[in-house]
């Protein structure tokens, strides 16, 4: 058997933990191992097919980003041309794909990404390609399974961010809002900011109104504590429906969303009269070390997707189901993104904490 490894999409701490484990379960069963660099782009020309040894992933369990590198530009059915004129077009390049891999003998493929990942694989199962799944993304918003490797290490470092800005934030009776990553997701704001004593806590799932925002800022301070801390996933849903968008999109990317922090910050001065700060921890939550958390979980994803090739489980992504780490097809995984359910007993602790979602 000569299977292949891929990365694609948003990189998370843990990844090169999930390419070691996969790498290592495969070797010892006399397999023979590719890793696929950026993404799909090694098997369309535009990057290499390196082969993974022992030696290759040795002692790489700890360190952040991805060895094979990534990209979120890289999907073979909508792949990205740039025209003479200077204009972007998109081409279907699939076939193209499989037939490389088909030359260099790769019997098996196993993807890891998020939802935009998963999609493209199941596309290519749906080709005849034979690959399974593992779930990454920092934002935990991938349906079927409980975590996500690289989310624990995300919410660790928003964590750490709270707590050195509560020192600064008391210190001058200001009002600072952080704002952490999870697109439509607000898992990262809210067990950061549940676990890090946050006063304001704002996500996707449930729509904010700024005058509950300032009417919670300014009751701490009619209580005497003259600071607040806000948490707001960069896409926070106003309650016009409203989410903040910064800059343009390269082609075959995402819109891009983010900036609502300084926004925010500027209309809670206006607001209050009380002096606002914002901090944007944007790439610091996919960077690092990841914790040993993530390291374990990343590490039984590898192995769990070497024993499911090794089941012929096409079509299906490693999950876990607590305690134990189970398959599920990535068809039902996409059905439905994961959110934030607004009746979970984490924002009910929220609130009896007394933190408010600006609702």
């Amino acid at each position: 058997m000569r299977i292949a490894i891929s990365t694609g999409g948003g990189d998370a701490p843990g990844l090169n933990a999930v390419i070691r484990a996969a790498t290592l379960s495969a070797l010892s069963r006399g397999w023979s191992v590719l890793g696929i660099k950026r993404g799909y782009y090694g098997l369309l020309g535009e990057d290499e097919v390196v082969p993974l040894t022992a030696e290759a992933v040795r002692g790489i369990a700890h360190q952040g980003g991805t060895i094979l590198r990534t990209t979120n530009r890289g999907n073979p059915f909508d792949f990205p041309v740039q025209r003479p004129d200077g204009s972007w077009a998109s081409i279907d390049r699939s076939d193209e794909m499989i037939e490389n891999a088909r030359n260099l003998g790769i019997q098996a493929m196993i993807s890891i990404g998020g939802d935009g990942s998963l999609a493209i694989a199941q596309k290519l199962v749906d080709k005849g390609m034979r690959i399974v799944g593992v779930p990454k993304t920092i934002d935990n918003d991938v349906s079927g399974t409980i975590a996500t490797f690289g989310f624990d290490t995300a919410v660790q470092t928003a964590i750490e961010a709270i707590d050195k800005l509560q020192t600064t934030a008391e210190s001058h009776d200001r009002v600072l809002v952080l704002e952490v990553m999870g697109r439509e997701a607000g898992f990262i704001a809210l067990h950061a900011g549940l676990s890090g004593s946050a006063d304001v806590i704002l996500i996707p799932e449930i729509p904010w109104r700024l005058d509950q925002v300032c009417e919670a800022v300014m009751e701490r301070d009619r209580s005497g504590r003259k600071f607040a801390i806000v948490v707001v996933a960069e896409g926070a849903i106003d309650e016009h429906g409203e989410t903040s968008l910064i800059g343009e999109s390269l082609p075959g990317q995402a819109p891009r969303i983010g900036g609502i922090a300084h926004r925010l910050a500027k209309s809670i001065q206006q607001r209050t009269g009380k002096e606002c700060r914002a901090l944007v921890l944007g790439h610091l939550q996919r960077g690092g070390m990841p914790t040993g958390y993530d390291r374990f979980l990343a590490t039984r994803f590898g192995a769990a997707a070497t024993q499911a090739v090794a089941e012929g489980k096409w079509g299906h992504m490693v999950a876990l189901q607590s305690p134990h780490i189970v398959t599920v097809p990535i068809r039902e995984v996409l059905r439905a993104p994961k959110r934030v359910d607004p009746t979970h007993d984490a924002v009910l602790t929220a609130r009896a904490c007394g933190i408010s979602f600006g609702d």
